[in-house]
């Protein structure tokens, strides 16, 4: 395997295949014109985040 990802869990390996899909697609593009792609592709969509630690009560 050549490239960044040396070890590979097989719990986010769609995330890490979505990402090397987006260089891919975008790779044509400089950093502007990518910023902008993305913030009209996430329009109307949530971002949420998951606490992966319980919190001590």
């Amino acid at each position: 395997m050549n490239g960044t990802f040396h070890h590979l869990n097989e719990a986010p390996l769609g995330r890490y295949s979505k990402e090397i899909d987006c260089h891919y697609n975008t790779s044509g593009t400089n950093d502007g014109e990518r910023a902008a792609l993305i913030l009209v592709e996430t329009e109307g969509k949530r971002l949420t985040y998951r606490r992966t630690d319980k919190i001590a009560a």
